[in-house]
């Protein structure tokens, strides 16, 4: 999924607005858990409230173009997550499934197939790391891959770092040094609740977008940068907000495209194009 053209040119002011307006009035409905679509005197009393100008958003109670634009981003990122991301995320048996076909279609002869972190009946494959590793790997045709770096990301200038990302990333093509392309991928199939280590997974992908646009604004050097999650128990019916947050990053221009689920299956190979 890629960001809609008419928000992801916006101002930061318009993501101070979208992140406060969320916070003050919800992400979901308390009561329907819906994605909240705030109404417009709902964020007037919040702001006043705070003794917040309002002279922006609405004039004698009429939305101001600017008004108009939040509420339609509200709207859109409503229509997005209910139409779209809801049926794009796959529960534990789908993802199994997708994965033992894939496993069945693919050569995976030399595409590492990492097994999750759970003990017991839950050790298997993490299915959708399995997914996004066979789909990489055939895309790219034998091409070299680094999908698990063991290093921070380096980019070099005249055989000089010119820069070290602050964190390890899940994959890189073709390597963690001079990337043309680097992804994080966050599966939760087994997770009873949300946590604080899930709901990190947002602020982590909003470090590395920090750190690549300032590398693009410094240098004009563009490493493609994607978010690949998947669980529909941990993000539809536990994180909603947090389903929010990313297609707020996803608009900010912090990361490229956010992969839900299934998505994987006709993006990747497309993606890979692009890297060569």
């Amino acid at each position: 999924m890629k960001a809609n053209e008419r928000f992801n040119r916006q101002e930061l002011n318009f993501w101070a607005d979208v992140r406060l307006i969320s916070q003050l009035t919800g992400y979901t409905d308390r009561k329907t858990k819906a994605i909240k679509v705030p109404t417009i005197d709902e964020i007037v009393q919040e702001y006043e409230r705070l003794d917040l100008s309002t002279f922006e958003i609405q004039d004698s109670g009429e939305l101001t173009p600017y008004g108009s634009l939040l509420i339609d981003y509200f709207q859109y990122r409503s229509d997005i997550l209910n139409k779209t991301v809801k049926n794009l995320l796959m529960n534990l048996d789908e993802a199994k499934s997708l994965f033992e076909r894939l496993y069945q279609t693919y050569d995976h002869t030399n595409v590492p197939l990492p097994m999750n972190k759970q003990k017991g009946d839950k050790k298997q494959y993490a299915f959708f790391t399995c997914i996004i590793n066979l789909l990489i790997s055939n895309a790219l045709n034998d091409k070299k891959c680094d999908y698990d770096p063991r290093n921070l990301t380096l980019i070099t200038k005249n055989r000089r770092p010119y820069r070290t990302l602050s964190r390890r990333v899940d994959g890189c093509f073709p390597s963690s040094q001079d990337p043309v392309a680097l992804w994080e991928i966050k599966e939760y199939y087994y997770t009873t609740t949300f946590g604080s280590r899930v709901a990190d997974g947002v602020y982590e992908t909003l470090v590395d977008g920090l750190e690549l646009k300032q590398l693009l604004s410094a240098d004009k050097r563009k490493v493609f940068h994607y978010l690949m999650i998947d669980s529909y128990q941990t993000w539809w019916i536990q994180g909603r907000s947090y389903l929010c947050r990313m297609i707020d990053l996803l608009n900010m221009g912090m990361v490229d495209e956010i992969l839900f689920g299934k998505e994987v299956v006709d993006r990747i190979p497309e993606l890979v194009k692009d890297w060569s």
